[in-house]
């Protein structure tokens, strides 16, 4: 008589488990180390000899800081969602939507407004894989225009189909230059970036409702189309 073989699945789930949580305690100490000395300063040998791990083993989940930075832009995406489920439970209207999801994303990016600037200058470098426009990074803007899109499809808002289709990516273009005013921002809480948030959301909700006006159409699909052009030469 035979006996059935051992699952093989079993004993690779402890492991993995392990995995994931040496992955994240590096990933929680890179963003620690990128606070109090700087994202230049913070060397991936800092960060292992800090989470208490061998270099080879920070270089085997995290391939360079570049790759720590995807990983942050990851969690950051889904910590962002999660401080932004109660305004899209409670809300229908388009703008408080659209003002609770921006103001939980500052929420989230509150604690690293310290390093951002620094950050920021390697970011910005269009061939930089930092860039939220990078290829590295779009399961991360992927899943930040998921959340825009929620915004729109769960609001009582009528749109045009066209607009309906394009203007998440539309917010989340304008998120990134609230990020960016953000990061230079210097008042105390970054309290000028509240006010551009609650300034800005009704002058959007207000040509999102004047772009149901037939007079404005032909406008709305010469922008659309213009939008369409630059992203097929991207």
């Amino acid at each position: 008589m035979t006996t059935a073989a051992a699952d093989p699945v079993e004993p690779e789930k402890p492991r993995r488990a392990r995995g994931e949580q040496t992955r994240q305690l590096i990933l929680e100490t890179a963003l620690r180390l990128f606070r109090e000395r700087g994202y230049t300063e913070t060397t991936m040998r800092a960060i292992a000899k800090e989470a208490g791990v061998a270099v080879g083993n920070a270089y085997y989940y995290f391939d360079s800081k570049e790759h720590l930075i995807q990983g942050f832009y990851d969690r950051n995406q889904v910590a962002h969602r999660v401080a932004a489920e109660q305004v899209l439970a409670d809300e229908k209207e388009l703008a408080p939507r659209l003002r609770g999801v921006l103001h939980a994303g500052i929420d989230v990016n509150a604690p690293y407004h310290s390093f951002a600037a620094t950050f920021f200058k390697s970011a910005a470098e269009p061939s930089s894989p930092l860039s939220p426009f990078s290829r590295e990074s779009s399961p991360a803007r992927e899943a930040a225009i998921a959340i825009f899109r929620e915004v729109v499809d769960g609001s009582t808002a009528k749109l045009d189909p066209e607009l309906r289709k394009e203007l998440p990516e539309l917010l989340w273009l304008g998120w990134m230059g609230v990020i960016l005013f953000w990061v230079y921002d210097k008042s105390p809480g970054q309290r000028r970036t509240r006010r551009l948030i609650d300034g800005a959301v009704p002058l959007i909700d207000r040509l999102v409702s004047l772009s149901r006006l037939r007079v404005l159409r032909p406008a709305l699909r010469q922008v659309l189309a213009l939008i369409e052009s630059v992203r097929r030469d991207d």
